[in-house]
């Protein structure tokens, strides 16, 4: 976790830099993926502003809070970025279910439990299709009328459970066991 404070219109404050780093830090517990944050403090007048950047995989997550006092400012930002990383998460699991596994892999699911987050279990849904037996010429056309690029299906002459696929070439392919 690469952590970077900088301090705006005040002198530097050990306390506070070592404060916002912890408080940063944190927010590792949601995340396997390396992060970089980039913490901005500054004083104006009577306003205290803490603004976080947070770089994951590429994606920024950013808030800012003003307040009163430095520390608060702190904490209340740290809270909106972590209800947006968790809200990330939620986003790049949805996905996942829905059947896109192209994303690496970048959530702790301990640390989902721990925080009273949704973890659910694969489950296998059985389909059953009734069809009558077909020659794999018939299945080629059924495939072509599906969106699908494969087909499951009986073997009318061997009474085999074949499988007819559409390949990279455009063309078919069909898989028959061997015994």
């Amino acid at each position: 976790m690469e952590i970077t404070v900088t301090f705006r219109h005040t002198e530097p404050i050990e306390s506070l830099r070592a404060y916002a780093e912890e408080k940063v830090s944190k927010i590792k517990k949601y995340l396997d993926v390396p992060l970089e944050a980039h913490i901005v403090l500054t004083v104006e007048k009577f306003r205290h502003i803490a603004d976080v950047t947070l770089s994951l995989n590429g994606t920024p997550i950013k808030a800012v809070e003003e307040t009163g006092d430095m520390y608060s400012a702190i904490d209340q930002v740290m809270d909106k970025i972590e209800n947006r990383v968790k809200k990330h998460i939620s986003k790049i699991r949805s996905h996942r279910q829905e059947g896109t596994k192209t994303e690496p892999e970048s959530v702790n699911d301990e640390a989902m439990d721990a925080s009273g987050g949704p973890h659910e279990e694969p489950t296998i849904e059985v389909e059953k299709m009734f069809a009558k037996p077909m020659d794999p010429e018939e299945a080629a056309m059924q495939l072509n009328l599906m969106k699908e690029d494969f087909l499951v299906f009986r073997n009318a002459k061997s009474r085999e459970i074949n499988v007819i696929y559409k390949r990279g070439d455009g063309n078919l392919g069909l898989i028959e066991p061997e015994y």
